[in-house]
This record gives C-alpha cells, sequence and structure tokens, in this order.
C-alpha cells in the first residue's frame, strides 16, 4: 500500500470521525476522534464476532500488516504534526512568555535530565546492574520533556 493511499485512507476517516463529533458528540476534537475511533474498533470487533462468516476482523488485520508504518509516520505523518504545532502558537504570547519559557526549556530540562538520571542509576544499583552514571543522564535527557 502506497503512502498516498495510506494518507487517503487516514484523511478521510479523520474526516468522517471530525464529521460525526461535530454534529453527534460534539466532544472537543481530540477527544471526539479517539472516542470515535475506539467506537469503530469495538464495532469492528462485534461485527466480527456475530457474523463471524464475514471475517471483518481479518480483513481490517490484513491491510494493516500492508501498511508500513515507520514509513508512513516518518516520512509522512511527522512532518505534519510537527508543522501543525508550529502554525497555532501565537508569537505574542510567546513574547510576553519569553523568560518562563526559557528558564523551563533551560532550567527545567536540565533538573529533569539529572533527577531522572540519579533514578534511573540508583534504581540500577539497587537491582545490581552497573550502569555508569552517564549513561543514566543519556537516558534522563532522553525522556526528559523538551517543550515545557
Amino acid at each position: 500500500m502506497s503512502l498516498f493511499d495510506i494518507a487517503a485512507i487516514l484523511i478521510g476517516l479523520s474526516a468522517l470521525f471530525g464529521y460525526v463529533n461535530y454534529r453527534i458528540l460534539k466532544f472537543p476534537h481530540t477527544i471526539g476522534l479517539v472516542v470515535v475511533a475506539l467506537s469503530a474498533s469495538a464495532v469492528i470487533v462485534i461485527v466480527d464476532s456475530v457474523f463471524s462468516s464475514l471475517h471483518v476482523a481479518a480483513l481490517v488485520t490484513d491491510l494493516l500488516n500492508r501498511i508500513d508504518f515507520n514509513n508512513a509516520l516518518m516520512n509522512g505523518m511527522l512532518s505534519f504534526l510537527l508543522f501543525a504545532g508550529a502554525v497555532h502558537v501565537d508569537i505574542g504570547a510567546l513574547a510576553r512568555r519569553k523568560w518562563s519559557i526559557t528558564l523551563m526549556a533551560t532550567a527545567g530540562v536540565l533538573i529533569s535530565t539529572f533527577v531522572i538520571g540519579a533514578l534511573t542509576w540508583f534504581t540500577a544499583q539497587l537491582l545490581g546492574l552497573e550502569i555508569p552514571f552517564i549513561w543514566a543522564l543519556v537516558f534522563g535527557a532522553l525522556i526528559s520533556p523538551t517543550d515545557p
């Protein structure tokens, strides 16, 4: 399945689910999409259990197995997700809060890195694993929030 096919299916389903949420559920957009997607999954499971001769779950599983999710995410969706977040930034609000953002983005991340690194190192020591402290700090830096 090509990247274009995957994008067409995802955009179509997202539009359909968004419409159902807008007209019927009236949840916030992201919550509504999750609720409708979970409902669609439940419908697939129920239809497959009631009408087992249709093999709906097998068809959906086969479709999902043909998608290269690594390619779809890294080469397709990730750029749109990152760009969508940047488009909605209020520059005026960002400028007004520049000092608190700078403090959280530097000191907050450093504190988080050292706290998580130290806890990881101490936990490893308690479990009898000898890892260098610098490796624990690298782990802390990897999982620390970079966009507070």
